[in-house]
């Protein structure tokens, strides 16, 4: 897979932005549910929106769950629905951002 993932544990990783077309890739890897933390627009209009990239997750067979959070703003409230989406979701669990860090920033947090 040519995305760079960091393998948390077991059923958790992370990874910088990803595209659509990375979908299936992803799940060639064996994961199971990919968590988008990027608010849509933040990266200008080359980023994927979260629709583009939920149509793709459930084209490659991906649960796909929306949870945007801004940098530096993380609430409690994003820190609980985060872990409860980690722990009950089908894993392994991918969740990205623009760079990973947060994602595994609200992970470490939910932890």
């Amino acid at each position: 897979m040519s995305i760079s993932v960091s393998q948390h544990t077991e059923h958790f990783a992370t990874a910088p932005q990803i595209s659509p077309q990375d979908m299936a890739a992803i799940a060639a890897h064996g994961f199971h549910t990919v968590i988008n933390n990027r608010p849509d627009g933040e990266g200008g209009p080359d980023q994927p929106t979260s629709q583009a990239m939920a149509q793709a997750a459930q084209a490659a067979g991906l649960a796909y769950h929306y949870l945007p959070v801004i940098s530096g703003q993380i609430t409690p409230e994003q820190v609980a629905e985060f872990a409860a989406l980690v722990n009950t979701a089908p894993g392994p669990v991918l969740a990205f951002c623009r760079s990973g860090a947060r994602s595994t920033n609200i992970w470490h947090m939910g932890q």
